[in-house]
Order: structure tokens, then sequence, then C-alpha cells
């Protein structure tokens, strides 16, 4: 190998190293994701909307008093990430 073979394997190896330093970060992080969706049915369980990746949801809304209707377009939020505590936050 000579000197340009190895200078150029010692970048590819710091790129490498820099990469896999940003898949680790990115799989642990953990943030409130807020995202446009609509309503497409309303239940006595909750308002059905579509998530982000597109599959229906039955969600609760946190505003007091407000009358949502069917292809209304609202905020949602997923509170860290989490599915669970997923809601409508605002009105689009």
């Amino acid at each position: 190998m000579g000197a340009v073979d190895k200078k150029m394997n010692f970048k590819q190896e710091i790129l490498k190293s820099i990469q896999t330093m940003v898949d680790q970060s990115t799989t642990t992080y953990k943030a409130d994701r807020t995202y446009q969706s609509i309503i497409k049915k309303i239940t006595p369980k909750g308002y059905i909307i579509l998530d982000d990746t597109g599959s229906e949801r039955t969600v609760q809304c946190c505003i007091p008093n407000l009358n949502l209707k069917e292809m209304q377009r609202v905020w949602v939020k997923a509170p860290m990430g989490d599915l669970k505590g997923l809601h409508i936050c605002g009105v689009v």
C-alpha cells in the first residue's frame, strides 16, 4: 500500500466512526414531535387521525371545550416520541 492509499483508508475510517456516532445518537434521541394531521372520524373513544407514518390512531384532544369536526386539519404531538401519548394540541 502506498502513502496515498493509507491516507485514504485513514479518512474513510474517520468518516465511518463519525457516521457510527451520528447513527447511535439519532436512535436514542427523544424529543416532542409535532406535525399536521387530519381528523378522519370521531368516535366515542376519541378522534381518529393519521399519524406521521399514515396509520390510523385514536387520540384525545388536550384543548378544553374545543369542537372538532371530521376532515379538520389539526396539530398532533407525540411527547418524547411516545405514540401512546399522542394527542391533538392545536388547530391548523
